[in-house]
């Protein structure tokens, strides 16, 4: 079981393309943080010409004290679901910062230093592939040492109409049993907590 941590001021961007459902993956992702966890959340999010296809990105200041400056500053995560979006981001992640790509998309990171998972197909095994964001949100769940995966899920379904939950479910069940599977020790590489 995850324990409850302080946060000073953590920083996530969630990038991808236009029609990824990156700003439901934020949405579902502050909801949680702040209703579920009573963290303080500040979501900021892009969504203008780049809806149609180029880099989109949401992004969530998290911290335990209020927040005063709502906007991202220096990013402890980058997660990026497409190959444009780690190339335009990749320089506002912190040098002790985390990097979690779609392995499917991005094929040439920045770093040797990533976690990386095929998100896409494996939203496709689960069998609609535009569940790769709730895929990476399972995923999320382990790494974050902070995040309890029934936080989430309360989340999901408050989030998301009924017709679309059970495989959606499918998906996040898949991105945290993945992760967890393949990164056992990753909670335990964050040097902030």
């Amino acid at each position: 079981m995850k324990k409850d941590l302080r946060l000073d001021r953590f920083e996530i961007r969630l990038s991808g393309l236009g029609g990824q459902g990156i700003l439901t993956l934020g949405r579902i992702m502050g909801q949680a943080l702040a209703l579920e966890h009573g963290y303080q959340v500040a979501q900021t999010q892009s969504y203008g010409p780049e809806a149609r296809g180029g880099a989109s990105r949401c992004d969530l200041v998290i911290s335990s004290q209020r927040i005063s400056y709502p906007k991202t500053i220096s990013l402890d995560l980058l997660v990026a679901l497409g190959q444009e979006a780690c190339n335009k981001y990749f320089a506002h992640l912190k040098p002790e910062g985390f990097l979690l790509v779609d392995t499917f998309h991005v094929t040439q990171t920045p770093t040797n230093i990533f976690w990386g998972l095929p998100f896409t197909q494996m939203a496709r095994k689960v069998g609609l592939v535009q569940t790769a964001n709730i895929v990476a949100l399972g995923a999320l769940t382990h790494f974050l040492p902070f995040m309890h995966a029934s936080a989430v899920r309360k989340s999901l379904r408050e989030i998301l109409p009924a017709k679309i939950m059970e495989i959606n479910q499918k998906a996040f069940n898949a991105g945290l049993n993945r992760a967890k599977k393949e990164y056992q020790d990753a909670p335990e590489k964050w040097k902030f907590f």
